[in-house]
């Protein structure tokens, strides 16, 4: 056969599997949205035998090759659908280009096994085009957009930041009253290109998209614990609508904050990488506590994973726009995690972490991380290829009572190391009658009884060399993510907790760790297995771990002089489920166990002191046993467990096990 009598066939038959589009209509209204967020309708019609598999494609820029989709939706969404028209409504996040919406169809037989995303969901195919809607475009003129305030270090000041779309001079109006921002600062404008990237997707087309211009200002002379408005832009651009914040208080009494890992992002549409829905929730959550607390200052710390864009880079744009509401009234702290930075040519990749970093970053390398937020310090390390140094890899500042570390797990944190040279030096200088509590946060835990095989060596370095600086240095609180659930432990050293006698008569200080790592990305390990049945979590959990839960959440902690108490708030009900609380001497009044070895799981805790919270009332205490429910289609349902009080067990409770 003839090589065009082939392409004839093959373009026949090709006429026959596809529907006529001939009279497929597809359109979008409005075609000039305001703002982001602000929702568009597409709506289609004339689809002659429509498929179930049929699929909606988002395009940005409009020009986008037809593989370069940001997301999809199946037709078969829209009540109707088999009947060859439907509608679905969107809110659209401001890109700075332009969208267009593309009709394909698309049946089983074409599915590609290899082309899948990371739920190992076939991707739709492009072969079949039926319609493309004209663009549609952002007004103008309405000033920047992904507003976030973060703190510098230093007393009367607060960062903020921005994006607009051509990096034009730009400014930062505050004051103490709405209609009066009698100050103004100018911004220093940053910005990274697809050759910064390190690897795919981050430096392809299907994950590079302009990240627009990155605008750093910080507010200067601002008075204690007062509420100031601010707005940021310029005259010719547009200003942006009006922010407000509380200024922090130079030795305050009292510290407020919120704190999480891994939330990630939520997106209406189906991408290339899983998305977060629960994140949803848990900013919704964390703005009813902004709300609750007024006029108080207070901080949000997010400890690694930040948006999982993973080398797709709308989905940064999506998450700045998802946290706006919280991250414009309160400053928003960050560090790094793996979905941040790993790439297979990372600078340090020791020996023995070959199974720990791996390329989780998506090609990233930690630039989009670095230049779309500003940390206090100047930490940084060098990329070895075109990519800037990452930055805001370790640092700490003072809040109220409360001195907070943040270190990078995915840099060098050896003895010996910039690194750990920093901590050594920060945790030794803290002044206790100042700041009586220090909170050290890192992504990848120290402690865990998830079943996180690959990362033991990683975590056998962190017991080796941090530890002991920890536990020197009367650390009150170590917080982690990287395990997407909750777990509190005792007061540890080496696997050991500290002491509490049964007459309370002695108790050893040591840092409370916890893993917060449950703020949204849905996919959970199981807990440490029997050995002889690797599917199977230990029952009951190891003594040092004193509450365990699936529930989605974050982290609320308030602090004075006399306590700190810290709150797990889950995210199906906004209600605490789990609560310790710390004296300023380090005295743990919630859960504390005897000493205990790591293998010791069979020895329960003595009772510790009195708490508030209900569920640790009494000599006896419960033992909850629970069933995690599967995940379908990347949506989480979780059953509300019970349990009945068991004499031999004392205050140590658990949500599922």
């Amino acid at each position: 056969m003839k090589p065009s009598h082939a392409v004839a066939i093959l373009s026949i038959l090709s006429l026959l599997v596809a529907p006529s589009s001939s009279k497929v209509s597809i359109s979008v209204a409005p075609t000039s949205v305001p703002k982001s967020g602000d929702p568009v309708t597409i709506k289609w019609s004339g689809l002659n035998s429509p498929s179930p598999l049929d699929w909606l494609g988002i395009y940005t820029p409009a020009n986008s090759a037809h593989r370069h989709f940001i997301g999809y939706i199946f037709l078969s969404s829209s009540p109707g659908w088999e009947s060859g028209s439907g509608s679905v409504t969107i809110p659209l996040v401001n890109m700075r280009s332009d969208y267009q919406f593309r009709i394909f169809h698309w049946t089983e037989s074409e599915i590609n096994p290899d082309k899948t995303d990371h739920d190992h969901n076939p991707l739709p195919r492009t072969k079949h085009l039926l319609a493309q809607s004209d663009p549609s475009t952002f007004e103008s003129g309405r000033g920047p957009e992904q507003v976030h305030l973060a703190l510098t270090g230093g007393d009367g000041e607060m960062r903020v930041m921005f994006v607009t779309h051509d990096g034009k001079e730009s400014f930062v109006k505050y004051g103490l009253a709405r209609d009066g921002l009698d100050r103004v600062v100018g911004t220093e404008v940053a910005r990274y290109e697809r050759e910064d990237m390190c690897d795919s997707p981050a430096n392809d087309s299907v994950g590079w998209r302009d990240p627009g211009f990155i605008h750093d200002g910080v507010m200067l002379g601002l008075k204690d614990g007062k509420r100031y408005y601010y707005q940021v832009g310029s005259d010719s651009g547009g200003w942006s609508t009006m922010y407000t914040f509380v200024s922090p208080v130079k030795d305050s009494s009292e510290t407020t904050a919120f704190l999480f890992g891994d939330m990630g992002t939520a997106t209406p549409y189906s991408t290339y990488v899983r998305i977060q829905e629960e994140s949803i929730a848990t900013i919704k959550w964390i703005s009813r506590d902004l709300e609750a607390i007024g006029d108080k200052p207070s901080l949000i710390s997010h400890i690694g994973d930040i948006s999982y864009a993973r080398g797709y880079s709308w989905l940064w744009d999506n998450f700045f726009y998802q946290i706006e509401p919280v991250a414009s009234r309160v400053p928003y702290m960050v560090c790094i995690g793996n979905h941040e930075y790993d790439w297979l040519l990372q600078p340090w990749k020791p020996d023995w972490s070959s199974a720990v970093y791996g390329k989780d970053g998506g090609g990233e390398c930690g630039v989009p991380y670095s230049l779309r937020f500003h940390m206090p310090g100047n930490s940084s390390e060098p990329t070895g290829s075109r990519a800037p140094a990452t930055r805001n890899l370790y640092y700490s500042f003072d809040m109220g009572v409360v001195h907070f570390v943040y270190f990078s797990t995915e840099t060098n944190f050896l003895a010996g190391s910039k690194q750990y040279e920093f901590l050594k030096k920060d945790l030794e200088s803290v002044n206790r009658t100042k700041t009586p509590y220090v909170v050290v946060q890192g992504h990848r835990p120290m402690y865990t009884t998830s079943y996180e095989t690959r990362d033991r060596p990683f975590r056998e370095r962190l017991q080796e060399h941090l530890e002991p600086l920890l536990v020197k240095n009367n650390v009150t609180l170590a917080l982690w993510g990287h395990v997407h659930r909750y777990e509190r432990f005792c007061p540890l050293n080496n696997f050991t907790c500290g002491s509490l006698g049964i007459d309370r008569e002695r108790w050893e200080a040591y840092p409370v760790h916890l893993v917060i790592g449950m703020a949204g990305q849905d996919w959970q390990p199981i807990w440490q297995p029997r050995a002889d049945h690797l599917t199977d979590p230990i029952f009951p959990q190891p003594v040092r771990s004193l509450y365990r839960g699936g529930e989605f959440g974050y982290v609320r902690l308030v602090a004075n002089r006399e306590k700190l108490t810290l709150s797990y708030v889950g995210n199906h009900d906004g209600e605490v489920h789990d609560a310790v609380e710390i004296m300023a001497s380090g005295q743990v009044l919630n859960g504390v166990g005897r000493a205990a070895s790591s293998n010791d799981s069979s020895v329960a805790p003595h009772q510790g002191l009195g708490s508030r919270v209900s569920w640790y009332v009494g000599v006896a205490s419960v033992l909850v046993l629970g069933a995690f429910l599967g995940y379908v289609l990347g949506f989480v349902s979780r059953a509300r467990r019970e349990g009945g009080p068991k004499a031999q067990w004392t205050a140590v409770k658990s949500e599922e096990t």
